[in-house]
């Protein structure tokens, strides 16, 4: 119970509607992202003009555990069992977030009312969408007719745009040759031996 900042990747918005109503459009302000209190609404509006699958989650640091994390310092990584076992005997329903961040999410099965959709599961083309319900997918393609809402399906990426790890040999660096002085620079020695 606590507020959102909803962040879109790929495109600007403007806020066009609050809970108050719909804001005149010389008010209405750009945005990537836009703070949500509990029980509120915000209505944006943008023109979809980059193809591609763009990310709109929540953009608290907790809710973006995963590689989108950055330096964002996180328990990724660390192996807290022992202490999550001393918890879990005190506080029986406790559970922790953490090594893998909403990856972690995924493996667990809630149980969920019935008229419920899932949260923690889905696939992307590169593994598991780990953010769960603070994440969704906005996707845009030039050749999806006004009006047809049916998923296209992922985006197909242009050759060479998408990146990949390399397991090749290590390249030694380029050393780039030192420039040669320009004789109209002034050189200056700082005068050394001056005792006041």
């Amino acid at each position: 119970m606590t507020n959102h900042p909803i962040h879109m990747h790929g495109h600007e918005f403007v806020v066009a509607g609050t809970d108050g109503g719909w804001v005149p459009p010389t008010a209405r302000w750009p945005e990537v992202t836009t703070d949500i209190g509990v029980g509120q609404m915000r209505a944006i509006e943008f023109d979809a003009t980059e193809p591609g699958d763009w990310a709109i989650h929540c953009h608290k640091s907790h809710h973006t555990m995963n590689a989108m994390g950055h330096d964002v310092p996180t328990m990724i990584g660390v192996d807290h069992r022992d202490v999550v076992k001393k918890i879990t005997d005190l506080i029986p329903d406790y559970m922790v977030m953490g090594e893998r961040g909403m990856a972690d999410m995924g493996e667990m099965e809630m149980p969920i009312p019935d008229n419920t959709l899932p949260m923690m599961t889905g696939a992307g083309p590169f593994g598991p969408v780990e953010m769960g319900g603070m994440f969704t997918v906005v996707k845009v393609r030039d050749d999806q007719k006004p009006g047809d809402y049916t998923d296209p399906g992922w985006y197909k990426h242009p050759p060479r745009t998408v990146a990949w790890e390399w397991t090749g040999e290590v390249p030694q660096p380029v050393r780039a040759a030192a420039p040669t002085p320009d004789p109209r620079t002034l050189r200056v020695r700082r005068p050394d031996g001056h005792r006041h």
